[in-house]
């Protein structure tokens, strides 16, 4: 693969294992990662996590942990057993929360003899807007609380963000960090559906805006020919490659 392919993350956002056996066996070679989130892991727990990366995969686990310190950081030592390459907690959750995560899966990881998985702090939802987050008390823009919340994040010792494409050449500025990684979701090829995304974007405009990895769904998973829709996401990003580096 190359770099620009190692950039696509597949949101396997399916009901069952079977059609995620599915999905994958169709898309193999062609991304980088797979997301596993709620909706997923619910359904298939954690065998199913180990199971793909038993074959090979790289797994983005998108659970988004939210709670006391010592809870997320107890479910975080579990992420890294699994052998996951990626997973997510809420920065919402505070820097004790994100430090004491980072502590835990460092020792975990040094003790155990394991890889240590890249931690990623979620910012604000894209589903998420000025109205959503005026409805539970935060009258900041949204850029202005991802802006403080990466750098909270980077601080912490996170490894990056979960982050809007919209909010990527802000977080390059307030960060500064070498290697700080920005995944983005909510990227929709042109002609598709926004959904239940309220901040999206392109995958050329992504790219060009400085982002790590690219979450994709519904785009790839819903179209008659997955691996088609996923190699013409690629193509898009190589695009916006070649074009910045003229």
């Amino acid at each position: 693969m190359n770099a620009v392919q190692n950039k696509l993350i597949v949101a396997l956002d399916v009901e069952t294992v079977d059609q995620a056996r599915q999905l994958v066996a169709s898309l193999r070679g062609i991304p980088a990662l797979f997301k596993i989130g709620s909706q997923l892991f619910t359904s298939a727990g954690p065998d199913f996590v180990r199971e793909l990366v038993q074959a090979g995969d790289k797994i983005f686990l998108d659970l988004k942990f939210h709670d006391i310190p010592n809870t997320v950081a107890a479910a975080s030592v579990e992420a890294t057993r699994l052998g996951v390459s990626m997973f997510n907690v809420h920065a919402f959750g505070g820097g004790a929360m994100l430090r004491r995560t980072v502590d835990a899966v460092a020792e975990c990881a040094m003790r155990e003899g394991l890889a240590r998985p890249a931690i990623l702090g979620v910012t604000v939802l894209t589903s998420s807007n000025d109205a959503t987050l005026e409805e539970i008390g935060i009258r900041e823009k949204p850029a202005e609380i991802v802006a403080r919340l990466a750098q909270l994040t980077a601080h912490s010792g996170l490894d990056g963000v979960v982050a809007s494409a919209r909010e990527v050449s802000l977080i390059r500025k307030v960060v500064t960090e070498p290697g700080f990684l920005i995944v983005t979701p909510g990227v929709r090829p042109g002609g598709t559906n926004n959904d239940d995304q309220a901040r999206v974007m392109s995958p050329r405009e992504a790219i060009a805006a400085g982002a790590d990895y690219l979450v994709v769904g519904r785009p790839i998973i819903a179209a008659p020919d997955p691996a088609g829709a996923a190699q013409s996401i690629i193509d898009e990003m190589q695009s916006s490659v070649a074009t910045n580096s003229v």
